[in-house]
């Protein structure tokens, strides 16, 4: 039995983990993954790591500036370039300039600055929610058939997969309004490659990171191996476009995809970018919200509390999931106790 059960270690799902065990509850974090963060990932290969999520934090709105600053105070992130070039159709390259954040430990280094003091249970899928007639949630976990027992519940995930968990519930329980308004949420995929290259294979390019617009196949592609202290190769990170992604996205073999988007980059940006030393690519299903839900948390009306939350409340990416886990904390909170969330003072916790 806990207080609060949070699906989900994502950035919105231990922004609300950490404000509810901050303010006095028993809290336990559920992620189906090895690894925290959500979409803010970094992969361990070949003697290195790539971020494969989340390339880099462009600090927008006063809740992630702060944030990225007190990150810089612990030497976790640091500035990686303020020049991001947009390759256009035509192939011409224009400059956009901010400064654009890194960890060099990897990008999945911010989830595990907001990790400690948290009770999380990785690698463990919940594969059915129901109420219990004690009045409380019960989450039935795959992997070890074990039960958790929780007064209030907080679906931290995409809406895709929060609406295939409560679905079964039905209208009765949830309302239709709510149910109707999950399943309006829409997602964008996307398809990444990480590819690594032989040490003298060829000059790099002078930048670091390059948008492409209006790109059949790529989005994005950065040299990620420039977020490292000593890098032993070239190591570039291949965002596709949405409507790529949406072709293959249901490849058995995501090889040869990986291999088009790298033969694409070849052709328009840098010959030897075809032939890679190694490469692993990664499907994200749900990687950027198309089709928001306007604010910042989605809550059921039920004698349960539930909330849902994410990026996709309110959007702006990272920023958008932190305001949307602050968010869901208050939430959850109104309905338990009422206890004193540290929300005007959330990155205190963290002095």
């Amino acid at each position: 039995m806990t207080d609060v059960a949070v699906i989900g270690a994502g950035m919105a799902g231990l922004v609300c983990a950490q404000q509810l065990t901050q303010a006095g509850y028993s809290v336990i974090v559920v992620e189906k993954s090895r690894g925290l963060g959500g979409r803010v990932a970094t992969r361990r290969l070949y003697g290195t790591w790539a971020d494969h999520g989340t390339c880099y934090l462009k600090a927008k709105g006063e809740l992630l500036g702060n944030f990225v600053e007190l990150l810089r105070s612990r030497d976790i992130l640091e500035v990686w370039t303020d020049k991001v070039y947009e390759l256009q159709p035509n192939l011409e390259l224009n400059e956009n300039s901010a400064p654009r954040y890194i960890a060099p430990a990897g990008m999945s280094a911010i989830a595990k600055f907001l990790a400690p003091g948290l009770d999380i249970l990785l690698n463990q899928r919940v594969i059915a929610i129901n109420p219990t007639p004690e009045n409380s949630w019960r989450l039935t976990l795959e992997s070890s058939n074990e039960e958790l027992i929780a007064q209030a519940l907080v679906l931290a995930i995409p809406a895709p997969q929060a609406l295939m968990l409560l679905a079964p519930l039905g209208e009765s329980l949830l309302g239709k309004e709510f149910l109707d308004k999950l399943s309006s949420v829409k997602f964008y995929p996307c398809i990444s490659a990480i590819a690594g290259y032989h040490a003298t294979s060829q000059p790099l390019p002078h930048w670091k990171a390059l948008t492409f617009v209006d790109d059949a196949v790529l989005g994005w592609m950065g040299l990620d191996s420039s977020k490292r202290p000593h890098p032993q190769q070239p190591v570039f990170v291949l965002q596709s476009s949405a409507n790529f992604a949406q072709i293959h996205l249901e490849s058995a073999d995501l090889e040869p995809v990986g291999q088009e988007m790298l033969q694409h980059a070849a052709q328009i940006v840098l010959p030897w970018l075809e032939a890679p030393e190694w490469m692993q690519v990664h499907r994200w299903r749900y990687a950027f919200p198309s089709h928001l839900w306007q604010e910042a948390v989605l809550s059921a009306s039920t004698p349960l509390p539930l909330a849902c939350c994410g990026d996709w409340c309110g959007g702006n990416l990272v920023e958008g999931a932190m305001l949307s886990g602050l968010a869901a904390s208050a939430e959850i909170n109104n309905h338990l106790r009422q206890l004193l969330l540290p929300n005007m003072n959330f990155f205190k916790v963290f002095t």
